[in-house]
């Protein structure tokens, strides 16, 4: 097999996965899917934790201090840059209807608005945002967010130790569609960022 051709993405994870780049630069991924990516990085660590198993904690554990560097970041702008770059900042990561909505729900809910918004797969921009610019204490933010993406990137994990022989067959039955489907959505994404 030449250098650069790779014939699957099997062979393109068995690659990953015997590099000694492959957890820098999960660690740099999660960091930009945090920050700047609405892309989940669950589309790399599914079929990396599926077909190397022996790893999924490691990946998983990357991958969570990868989000907590870029969360730390992302408070610290909330902090020193929302009086001067507010405005920008809200746009490039989100509305300022979501900014809005998010700070009110942080006064009410705390440590919970944090941590649930750390679970469910949206951007979680406007939490750093928000939580630096409120003054939300530094160690309950971090802890909140550890715990919602701890839950979301270690239960991958927990579910590849579950069920993953059956999902390893129907990834390798419909690995190509899937691919195909995923080129095509981040397509979109891309065409759509650019018109917008």
């Amino acid at each position: 097999m030449s250098r650069f051709h790779l014939t699957s993405a099997r062979d393109w994870l068995d690659r990953l996965d015997h590099s000694r780049h492959a957890l820098p630069l999960l660690f740099v991924a999660s960091m930009l899917e945090t920050l700047l990516i609405p892309i989940p990085i669950e589309i790399i660590l599914i079929p990396w934790m599926l077909c190397h198993p022996y790893r999924k904690w490691t990946v998983a554990g990357v991958a969570l201090a990868g989000n907590l560097t870029a969360a730390s970041l992302g408070y610290a702008l909330g902090v020193f840059a929302m009086d001067q770059w507010g405005q920008q900042l809200v746009g490039l990561f989100g509305s300022q209807e979501a900014f809005d909505a998010f700070r009110e729900r942080l006064q009410a809910e705390g440590f919970m608005a944090v941590a649930t918004i750390g679970i469910v797969p949206i951007p979680f921009q406007i939490a750093m945002l928000g939580a630096g610019a409120s003054g939300y204490p530094f160690p309950l933010f971090l802890l909140a967010a550890m715990l919602g993406r701890g839950i979301r990137y270690f239960g991958l994990a927990l579910l590849v130790t579950l069920v993953g022989d059956a999902t390893m067959r129907l990834w390798q039955r419909h690995a190509r569609t899937v691919g195909l489907i995923g080129v095509v959505l981040c397509a979109i994404w891309v065409w759509y960022e650019m018109t917008a």
